[in-house]
C-alpha cells in the first residue's frame, strides 16, 4: 500500500467489473475496498467480521435476515453508511448502480463464510488490487 493520497473517483474510473471489489488501502488489519454494483449480489454471511458499508454514489438496499427479527431491507442512499453486524445474512443490490465503499477485515470474501450459489456476475474474492 502507499502512504499517498488516492482519489476515490480516479479509483473508480479505473474498472468497470460489477461486484469485484478493489483494495484502495488498509488501515491496520482491515482492508479498504470500492466496487460498483448494479442489480443483486448474493444471499451470505460473514460469521466472523461486521461488513461496514458506505454509499459514494447512488443507492444501494441491503436485504437482511437473521432468526429474531425474520427479514427485512434497508435503503442507503449517497453519502449514508451502514454495518450489517457479524452472522446475518444479506444481500446487497442496486438496481440503477452504485459505487460503495466496503471496510473488513483484510482477507474477508466478497461472498462470507455461508453463501448461496454464486451467480456469474458476482466475483468471489478477497479483493483485487489497483490497476
Amino acid at each position: 500500500m502507499t502512504n499517498t493520497p488516492i482519489d476515490l473517483r480516479a479509483a473508480l474510473a479505473g474498472f468497470d467489473q460489477l461486484w469485484s471489489p478493489r483494495i484502495v488501502t488498509r488501515v491496520n488489519d482491515y482492508d479498504v475496498r470500492v466496487a460498483k454494483v448494479a442489480g443483486e449480489h448474493v444471499w451470505h454471511a460473514h460469521d466472523d467480521t461486521d461488513e461496514f458499508f458506505l454509499v459514494i454514489e447512488g443507492e444501494l438496499s441491503i436485504a437482511l435476515r437473521d432468526g429474531v427479527s425474520g427479514e427485512r431491507a434497508v435503503t442507503l442512499p449517497q453519502g449514508s453508511v451502514f454495518v450489517v453486524p457479524r452472522g446475518v445474512e444479506h444481500r446487497p443490490s442496486s438496481a440503477l448502480g452504485a459505487s460503495i465503499l466496503l471496510f473488513e477485515p483484510t482477507g474477508t470474501s466478497s461472498v462470507g463464510d455461508r453463501h448461496e450459489e454464486i451467480p456469474g456476475h458476482v466475483d468471489a474474492t478477497t479483493g483485487h488490487p489497483l490497476a
